[in-house]
């Protein structure tokens, strides 16, 4: 066995975060009486927050803003897209978007079949993600599949966020391991893998869409019950 250590991404990797997110806008939307605010279609409240939240977390993972920008505004700009008024109860919306969405359960196809196996096979597994402690913890709860991991290593604990160096040296001091006998899997080329690269590790490129870059990860695979040909 080549690894013996598997440092798995959390959001959009395992953790089904736009069927998750889409199901926590849904209540919102209803909850919240959004169409009384002129928010008249759902597809495209969801569709607008998936995009915006998307772009807001990329340039967190380039270094552009902080997660604090994130929480206060990400719903003001959906709004602002959707050419409707701010509701003056964005502030709650926010809140009440990041209390539901940890509570949701849906990981991607294959998940955890991929995990069970691997657990089988004797590996030990981590999460590295850029998320928050509490609200990261709680995913893992509510999906059933925090028994799999050894170690959460988020960007508060290590205090750096992928692909700064520093949060894969801290995972390998909180797993007690050496770079040869690990593996990065994720979904995010600059933040999982181009950062997992340069830090020195090899990696599997979550890629479903398949996309292509000048650069190659060690493994790229569109499907996560791939990684049962690849450990």
């Amino acid at each position: 066995m080549k690894y013996k250590h598997l440092f798995f991404d959390l959001d959009h990797t395992l953790w089904d975060f736009e069927r998750n997110s889409s199901e926590s806008l849904t209540e919102i939307y209803h909850n919240s009486s959004l169409t009384s605010h002129g928010v008249h279609s759902i597809e495209l409240f969801i569709k607008s927050f998936l995009q915006i939240n998307t772009k807001l977390w990329d340039d967190f993972d380039k270094g552009k803003l902080h997660h604090g920008y994130i929480r206060e505004n990400r719903f003001k700009m959906v709004f602002a897209e959707l050419g409707v008024a701010c509701p003056p109860n964005h502030i709650e919306i926010g809140e009440s978007y990041l209390n539901t969405l940890p509570t949701k359960k849906h990981l991607l196809e294959g998940a955890l079949d991929a995990l069970n196996y691997a657990r089988s096979a004797g590996y030990n597994m981590h999460i590295v993600t850029n998320g928050f402690n509490e609200i990261q913890a709680k995913k893992i709860s509510s999906s059933g599949i925090a028994h799999f991991f050894d170690n959460i290593i988020t960007f508060e604990n290590a205090n750096a966020k992928k692909p700064d160096p520093g949060i894969f040296a801290y995972a390998l001091e909180m797993a007690n391991a050496v770079t040869e006998e690990c593996i990065m899997i994720g979904d995010n080329w600059t933040a999982d893998i181009m950062g997992a690269q340069q830090f020195g590790l090899d990696t599997i490129y979550y890629n479903p869409a398949g996309l292509k870059f000048d650069q190659k990860p060690t493994y790229d695979i569109q499907r996560l019950e791939e990684l049962m040909l690849i450990l």
